[in-house]
């Protein structure tokens, strides 16, 4: 008789050979203009249960461009595999054509002419399409959200994630977990948390106070689907008062608590769980290190580091799946489920491209409703610009390339920062620069830009700690982000290095000298986590400095040198 690990293997290589035809027929099929929403969609349905998983939404409300990342390093176990390559690599071990549709969503090469050839992806009224389309075939399948959707735009910021709730209360989920929601501050999530209509779950959410799970946000829920019992663990961003303003949230406390996931597994299988899901917000590594400690957990949905891969990774027995960001992707994942365990699996990334899904009438008439108040200032033209403007990658960014710019000349100061994260849209070349474009790349209810005075030393020691959470070779000391962007200055790293030696040969571009240690320097950034940080707030500064280009140039830059060898 087959062994479930077997089994499990079959259904890969299954789902690789789906993936690959579905994948790989899109170039013939935009080849032949047949390229259709049936064509995206198609799937045969499989097994009792249906999952749908949507994450790292960032409040991207209208469809967008959204430029994956050219680096996406590993270390450690992690080099050198998924999701860590990107471009043609990426295409060669998935079998995708170049200049095909998969090419233009998941990699970057040539963004700006695909992107002219494809459209837009993304917007919740075409995601809402997919979703009500999975479910007419399956009318119990499990929507799980993620989270980071309540943060990352102009209406979710004045309307304090309102308009976010109304859209995703719409689409109906049935369990969501959590990240940048916490930054709109513990009273407000609170307010709507308690008032969700579908379960706001976190197994390592503490109360800070008593080291205890937090009672507003359950472990775990239990669903019957497919006359099988699920169960749907949340796990939520481990380190939120590190990365995000502690202050805003200091009833609750984090972390990854395996011991106590390994626990919740263990209950819910007690309670006669026969699939075990994990929607987590860990980012992807720290998912594939937990699915190796953690015995029980069938299917992990991951979120964080914005990871779309065509197919899901298979550790030990655990599928996991990455369903990218923004709301460029929907999964699906049809699971068999027999006897009380999960025997077998099939999988699709279905990319939303937004020329080519019908939007969904009722959820476009909601989405415009959100809008309407504010969409005078939405829409207003800032500027133009003749370059792509992207964020992600590891290192640079010409979004935060800009925004480092704008923060030396119209902060005065010699040296910029800007953070690492991963969330916002991309800008084409001759394409208008809108207000809301300079909010979807600044929003934050931390935005505020400093200026202040760092020693040589001071911004060798910012650098080093960054890196670290980037570069650390046990994945469960990484955040998940990217490199801090440095305007005004270059250094070389070595990303192989331990803490303390990655950072070296830092120069001020302005004068060409080495950053002296014991010298002081005017440094600009935002986005700091501390209390009560002064400044005008980031999306004006960039405004203004917009205004005053009128038309805006920007190249990639060459100021950081990567040794990964």
């Amino acid at each position: 008789m087959i062994s479930r690990r077997d089994f499990l293997q079959v259904s890969m290589a299954a789902s690789s050979i789906y993936g690959a035809s579905g994948f790989g027929n899109w170039a013939r099929l935009a080849a032949q203009q047949k390229l259709s929403q049936d064509h995206l969609l198609e799937f045969e349905t499989f097994g009792n249960v249906s999952l749908i998983h949507v994450t790292d939404i960032h409040a991207q409300l209208k469809p967008i461009y959204f430029r994956e990342p050219e680096v996406n390093l590993g270390v450690g176990n992690a080099f050198g595999k998924v999701p860590h390559i990107t471009g043609a690599d990426f295409r060669r071990l998935y079998g995708i054509d170049d200049r095909s549709p998969t090419h233009y969503a998941l990699t970057y090469d040539d963004f700006g002419s695909l992107a002219n050839a494809y459209g837009r992806v993304g917007g919740l009224d075409r995601v809402a399409t997919v979703i009500n389309s999975i479910r007419s075939d399956r009318p119990d399948a499990l929507l799980l959200d993620g989270g980071d959707t309540w943060h990352g735009s102009y209406t979710c910021y004045h309307t304090h994630g309102q308009d976010m709730v109304n859209v995703m209360n719409a689409l109906k989920p049935d369990a969501m977990t959590f990240h940048w929601e916490f930054t709109l501050g513990s009273d407000r999530v609170s307010e709507i948390v308690e008032n969700l209509p579908f379960a706001a779950l976190g197994q390592n959410i503490f109360d800070a106070e008593w080291d205890e799970p937090a009672e507003l946000f359950p472990p775990y829920k239990m669903f019957e689907r497919g006359g099988s019992k699920i169960a749907v663990i949340g796990q939520a961003f481990p380190y939120m008062p590190i990365a995000n303003p502690g202050w805003m949230f200091p009833e609750y406390s984090f972390g990854i608590r395996d011991s106590n996931m390994q626990d919740m597994v263990d209950e819910v299988r007690s309670l006669g769980a026969e699939l075990v899901v994990v929607l987590s917000h860990n980012g992807f590594d720290v998912d594939k290190k937990m699915a190796g400690r953690v015995s029980g957990i069938d299917v992990i949905l991951s979120g964080h580091t914005h990871d779309a891969l065509p197919e899901p990774v298979l550790v030990g027995e655990t599928v996991i799946v990455a369903s990218g960001s923004n709301g460029k992707f929907v999964s699906r994942v049809d699971l068999d489920v027999q006897n009380g365990r999960m025997m077998g699996f099939k999988h699709k990334l279905i990319p939303i491209f937004s020329d080519v899904i019908t939007p969904d009438k009722a959820m476009t008439e909601l989405i415009d409703e959100q809008r309407a108040p504010y969409i005078k200032e939405l829409s207003e033209v800032i500027g133009k610009s003749e370059s792509l403007l992207y964020r992600r990658g590891n290192f640079n960014g010409t979004w935060d390339d800009l925004i480092c710019d704008a923060l030396i000349q119209e902060r005065e100061a010699d040296i910029s920062m800007s953070p690492g994260v991963r969330w916002g849209p991309s800008i084409l070349p001759g394409q208008d620069i809108t207000r809301e474009d300079i909010w979807n790349v600044t929003s934050m209810t931390y935005g505020k830009a400093y200026r202040t005075e760092m020693t040589g030393e001071f911004i060798h020691i910012i650098l080093e700690d960054v890196a670290d959470n980037l570069f650390n070779s046990d994945p469960y000391y990484q955040q998940g982000g990217d490199m801090v962007r440095i305007g005004g200055m270059s250094y070389r790293i070595d990303i192989n290095k331990p803490q303390g030696s990655r950072i070296t040969d830092m120069v001020l571009l302005r004068t060409g000298e080495k950053i002296d240690p014991a010298k002081t320097y005017v440094v600009a950034g935002w986005a700091s986590v501390n209390e009560n940080t002064e400044g005008p707030q980031i999306w004006d500064v960039v405004e203004n400095y917009i205004r005053k280009q009128g038309s805006i140039s920007v190249q990639s830059n060459n100021h950081v040198k990567v040794v990964t060898s």
